[in-house]
Order: structure tokens, then C-alpha cells, then sequence
């Protein structure tokens, strides 16, 4: 058995099919059909179960699941750890939404920095689709996202909640205009963007991360809801204002991780997300 045949197994797991994975692995289908062949007949057991609509795994792929991502895991954790400087003893790896590495992840980092100083840390952006795969296949040991997908392994854990709020470059405005930029902030704000303005026709501008949303506004104008924590600084500075009377929505935040490990780097890491979300600027 080598690393490949696991990190095939585990991006199968994580895209729900054999073709996908092959995209995802930059190989062709044929390649990613070979190696899981051959780890079913290294492990004699039949791992997957393969139909029109995918791949899944059977019991004794679930049973193989955290062997694999054990063994990518001990992969990376070589490959970067052997390369760090001797001050350095192991290194975290974490991800998250654009919107959360403002204020709140760097805070961490700096957090990370003060209290344990020999933990090297790698820093990434990512979609909820590749933040999972990411913790799905090992190259991530924490992902911080808004709709989390569920897998085997992982757990999924509740952070805080942000403040979804309404915000524009004219004082004045008391609903979404003709410049409005709907942010799309997942199925729940949907639901709660619908029930709030039922009459609204569907907005010329769409986005998919609140980044995209604050620059359009403030070059063009406009306005788009935004988490508090992120539209504040720009409504202390006057360059933003906060409709009245607009609704605000929750919007909540998770943290995952894999629930497969005695990591003392991992546990202090996860410790000091839970002490900033506690704070108030922390949310």
C-alpha cells in the first residue's frame, strides 16, 4: 500500500466519484480505477460501491477511512516538518472563508504566534467544497467555514454566529435599490433574504464572497449585507453606513476537525479559536 492509493481513496471519498476524483488528482479515470483495484486486493475487501449516481463508500471503506487519512496526514506531516527549522516542532494547517480571515483568523494567527511560538502555521482561503476535501483527504486540520458538509471522522463544531447587516455608500438609503449586491451567504440567508423582501425582483448583481461585495460598492456604489465584524471598519472610517431599520440576520460559523487525534498542537489551536470567538470583537 502507498500514499497514492490513500490519497486516491480519500479524494473518491470527498468528490463522490471515481471521474471526479480524477479531475480533482489531475489523472485520468482509468489511473484512479488501477490504484483502488489494487488497494482492494492489498486489503482484500471491496471498498466502494459504484453506480450511476457516484461512488460510496461500503463498511469497510468506512473502516478504512481514518487509516487513509492517518496515513496522508503522516505524509504531510513529514514533508513539512522535516523542512522546518530546528525552533520549530510541528506545523498546523488551517482554512477558511475569505470573509472570516477578516479580523478574526488573523487574530487567531497572532493568537497562535504569542502562545506557542514553536508551531509553524499554514495559512489558506478556500470554498466550502475545498475546505472539506481539504479535511477530508488530510491536507487541512482545520477548516473554518458557514455550511459544513458532514463525513465520517470529522466533527463539526459551532463557533459563533455573525451578524449579517445592511450596508451602503449613501446615508439615506432604507432598503436595496437598484444598485443592490446580493451576497450569496448560503441556503439560510436565502431563506431569511426571501421572507424579508418578498417583492424584491432578483438583483443585477450577484456575488459569491462579502470581499467582492464591499469593493463593488465602494467603487461603484450600492449596498449588500455584510457580517458587522467585517462592514464596521468601514462604517467607523464614513466611507459606509448602515441602513435603518434593514433586518439583521445570524449567520452561524463552524469549525471542523478530525475527531480521530490526541494532537496537543491541534487541541491548543483549537482552544484559542474558542477563546477569541467568545470574545465580543471575536463575532
Amino acid at each position: 500500500m502507498d500514499i497514492e492509493q490513500a490519497r486516491t481513496f480519500l479524494a473518491i471519498t470527498a468528490h463522490g466519484s471515481f471521474l471526479d476524483a480524477a479531475k480533482q488528482l489531475h489523472l485520468t479515470q482509468s489511473t484512479v480505477s488501477a490504484r483502488i483495484q489494487r488497494l482492494e486486493e492489498e486489503l482484500s475487501a471491496r471498498l466502494f460501491v459504484r453506480n450511476r449516481s457516484g461512488a460510496r463508500l461500503t463498511a469497510a471503506g468506512r473502516r478504512f477511512l481514518e487509516h487513509a487519512k492517518r496515513l496522508v496526514l503522516t505524509e504531510e506531516q513529514a514533508r513539512h516538518d522535516v523542512g522546518l527549522p530546528r525552533r520549530y516542532r510541528a506545523t498546523i494547517r488551517i482554512g477558511g472563508r475569505i470573509a472570516l480571515w477578516e479580523g478574526f483568523l488573523p487574530r487567531w494567527v497572532g493568537w497562535m504566534r504569542h502562545a506557542a511560538k514553536d508551531i509553524a502555521i499554514r495559512s489558506e482561503i478556500g470554498f466550502e467544497e475545498d475546505l472539506m476535501s481539504g479535511l477530508i483527504e488530510g491536507m487541512l486540520d482545520i477548516g473554518l467555514m458557514y455550511t459544513p458538509s458532514h463525513s465520517p471522522g470529522l466533527i463539526v463544531e459551532h463557533l459563533f454566529d455573525e451578524t449579517l447587516v445592511l450596508v451602503s455608500s449613501r446615508h439615506d438609503d432604507v432598503k436595496p435599490g437598484d444598485d443592490y449586491i446580493y451576497v450569496d451567504w448560503g441556503p439560510g440567508f436565502y431563506a431569511q433574504h426571501a421572507q424579508s423582501f418578498p417583492d424584491l425582483e432578483r438583483p443585477p448583481q450577484t456575488v459569491n464572497i462579502g470581499w467582492l461585495g464591499v469593493q463593488l460598492i465602494l467603487t461603484n456604489g450600492g449596498s449588500c449585507f455584510l457580517p458587522a465584524r467585517m462592514a464596521d471598519p468601514f462604517v467607523e472610517s464614513g466611507r459606509l453606513y448602515r441602513v435603518k431599520g434593514a433586518p439583521e440576520y445570524d449567520h452561524p460559523a463552524y469549525m471542523i476537525y478530525s475527531r480521530e487525534t490526541d494532537s496537543t498542537v491541534l487541541e491548543q489551536a483549537l482552544q484559542g479559536l474558542r477563546v477569541l470567538a467568545r470574545q465580543p470583537t471575536g463575532a
